[in-house]
């Protein structure tokens, strides 16, 4: 009756890699701007040990247009964002988000104009 069982930080599970509110606020902003233009219709979280990962898609039964890439590990290197095209090939990579984020916002100017 005297154990005492810590919860887990921030309600996530020990280890695992995830997006605070504002990063995921950020995203979805993008997105719902992205789905307003109809450009993008579905998406995907995966929240992993070594990095959380948004994925956009133009339709649900493809790859993924863009995956925005969080990996906490590569925070001193590279940075630890990422932004990865459908081929696979690095976009672009920096420190803050919306960095990372601008060439799909430009992508996004283009497509109201």
């Amino acid at each position: 009756m005297s154990n005492v069982t810590p919860f887990p930080a921030h309600g996530q599970k020990a280890g695992q890699t995830g997006f605070d509110r504002l990063e995921l606020q950020r995203i979805m902003d993008l997105y719902g701007r992205m789905v307003s233009a109809g450009h993008w219709r579905d998406y995907a979280i995966d929240m992993g040990r070594d990095a959380a990962i948004f994925s956009a898609f133009r339709r649900s039964a493809e790859r993924p247009e863009y995956r925005i890439e969080k990996r906490p590990a590569l925070r001193h290197r590279q940075g630890m964002w990422a932004l990865i095209g459908e081929a696979g090939h690095v976009l672009k990579r920096g420190q803050e988000l919306h960095a990372v984020l601008a060439p799909v916002e430009r992508k996004l100017l283009k497509i109201v104009d």
